[in-house]
């Protein structure tokens, strides 16, 4: 069964970073086996799935009927060995709660944002306030306000590349329905920091406030709300189903990327040009898959 397209931006803690409750949830996870990464996109399918077909149907997934939490309710973690980060980064394990429920929950407030009052009506089977009050209330019992990962569809966010070096990337080139096919960056919390905040300021003074240097302030404020020597990943996930080999070995977007913030950084606008072509070029396929599904 093919994954479900979707890329991923994550932090990974040291275990001493969580507070207490979280900490015991992730050691008691732990112990039962941490999800792999390529088994995210599946397990978060099961339970989004499992909560939309209960009788009475779910708001969310692992709660009760009545919005409670279920006491059965899974706790996954992914977890990562400080070995496999370049950088400094905390003693292990580097732990990844999905925070499946709280991102549920700041999703539905997106739609309800975002929707029209017909598609509301029938995605919907508890009214839009109370659906309000409910997700709010369980993305205000977040540990450190914030969740791990952070996920988009068909795409990844180009401002997200500013937070890696292309020499970096680890790539898995298996057959495409291969759940081990793989490409991804690994960074210390203290390098991205460092990296999304200058670009940034680059792309702000370049641009102004809005497009990408949005993407970069929210990107930065976001890993703000973690230990200082956690770990961050960019993970493909699900959308190296939609590329060949051969395009994900000549791909350069981190490159591109990182060329455009030094580019308008000392204003050469030819190759802000040229390397937004290439960008463009090589991420329309997936928006074209999108569009004509």
């Amino acid at each position: 069964m093919l994954r479900p397209f979707v890329a991923y931006l994550r932090v990974y803690e040291p275990l001493s970073a969580l507070d207490a409750p979280l900490a015991e949830q992730a050691r008691k996870a732990l112990e039962a086996g941490a999800l792999s990464r390529a088994d995210v996109g599946a397990r978060e399918r099961e339970l989004w799935l499992r909560s939309q077909l209960a009788r009475p149907r779910r708001l969310l997934p692992g709660e009760r009927a009545d919005g409670a939490v279920a006491p059965d309710a899974p706790f996954d973690v992914l977890a990562l060995d400080p070995a496999d980060v370049p950088g400094d980064v905390g003693e292990g394990p580097l732990v990844c709660p999905l925070d499946l429920r709280a991102r549920s929950a700041a999703a539905l407030v997106g739609f309800l944002a975002t929707s029209t009052a017909p598609l509301r009506e029938a995605a919907l089977s508890v009214e839009p306030d109370e659906v309000r009050a409910r997700a709010t209330a369980v993305m205000a019992e977040l540990n450190r306000g914030a969740v791990h990962v952070i996920s988009t569809t068909w795409t990844v966010p180009l401002p997200w590349f500013a937070l890696v070096e292309q020499d970096a990337r680890r790539i898995v080139l298996t057959p495409k329905n291969d759940p081990d096919r793989e490409v991804s960056w690994r960074v210390s919390m203290g390098e991205a920091r460092a990296r999304v905040a200058r670009a940034h300021r680059v792309v702000s003074q370049s641009l102004g406030n809005d497009g990408p240097a949005k993407v970069l302030s929210d990107t930065g404020r976001w890993l703000d709300h973690f230990a200082p020597d956690s770990a961050v990943e960019l993970d493909y996930g699900g959308l190296v189903q939609l590329i060949d080999d051969k395009d994900l070995q000549e791909d350069t977007s981190a490159e591109d990327v990182n060329a455009i913030v030094d580019a308008f950084e000392s204003g050469d606008v030819e190759e802000v040009a040229l390397r937004y072509e290439r960008l463009r070029e090589f991420w329309g396929e997936p928006a074209r898959r999108e569009r004509h599904g």
